[in-house]
């Protein structure tokens, strides 16, 4: 029995050695992180073990940290790490030389494929330092804000571009990369006002365009992935399938946020407005 599961082990792990040299960019196995999915899979099982048991249970009994000038710095360098990201995905190729329509990976060690490459990394190591937005959730005690969709979505991405890094740092699915760091450009600004104190709260009356947008992004993500699967491009059709699944995944997730949270609360305040008003009136034909 032993040697059974000793030769069934062997050849996963034969099948996995095989796949890995066949179809990995030889590029970028040597760049931090990329040696294989384990040590991945470690931050990311850490970073769930966190802000899931460990963290919440110790800070339990403790007053929330007070990180403001911390997470203002944050807010800043990720400004401009999205800033960064944005330029070099145009510059390295969406700019002009990439097709919307199909764009194959080039594996090529031209300055301008190793660029994107680079670009790629970078993009993945963004995904990695998010992880933060959730540890300092957890350290200021607002784990109400710590959901399903806010978990899923930081434990997701890195993984994308972990593969991306590996297999395809280039070509049709980078577009993602440009679009979501755009967002991010945004989305941090946001964050950064808000973090600067109360009487910045009148310059923030554009908060829910901010999952507006974040829905704009995923619905030009899936149409750019689902559309290519029926066309001859000489980009891997599973990649873009898993593309668009994940797209259409958060589509559903953040609309059932934004309806919860916009459209739903406005139709209850709204009632409630009628009812006082109806309410007042109704004092004033007694009087």
């Amino acid at each position: 029995m032993n040697g059974g599961n000793s030769t069934f082990n062997m050849s996963i792990l034969d099948s996995y050695t095989k796949f890995m040299e066949r179809n990995s960019d030889p590029r970028t196995e040597n760049w931090w992180l990329m040696s294989g999915p384990g040590p991945l899979l470690t931050i990311l099982a850490t970073y769930l073990y966190f802000c899931n048991s460990v963290g919440p249970r110790y800070m339990r009994d403790r007053k929330p940290y007070d990180l403001k000038n911390v997470i203002l710095v944050y807010n800043i360098t990720q400004v401009l790490f999205s800033i960064f990201l944005v330029y070099e995905g145009l510059v390295s190729g969406w700019w002009n030389d990439y097709s919307f329509s199909c764009q194959p990976v080039d594996y090529s060690r031209s300055p301008k494929a190793y660029r994107m490459a680079a670009a790629v990394w970078w993009y993945f190591m963004a995904k990695i330092v998010e992880l933060l937005d959730t540890v300092f959730f957890v350290l200021r005690k607002k784990n109400r804000q710590i959901s399903f969709l806010h978990l899923y979505h930081h434990f997701i991405m890195p993984i994308c571009a972990w593969i991306a890094v590996k297999f395809l740092p280039g070509g049709h699915g980078t577009l993602l990369g440009v679009i979501n760091a755009f967002i991010h450009i945004i989305m941090y600004t946001y964050y950064l006002i808000s973090g600067l104190g109360p009487q910045y709260q009148k310059y923030l009356w554009w908060k829910k365009h901010v999952t507006t947008i974040q829905l704009v992004q995923f619905a030009i993500v899936f149409c750019h992935n689902f559309f290519v699967m029926f066309s001859d491009c000489n980009y891997p059709k599973f990649i873009n399938f898993l593309l668009a699944l994940n797209a259409a995944l958060f589509i559903y997730m953040f609309g059932n946020f934004y309806y919860n949270n916009y459209v739903k609360n406005t139709k209850k305040v709204s009632q409630n407005e009628n009812e006082a008003l109806a309410a007042a009136n109704g004092k004033t034909k007694e009087s």
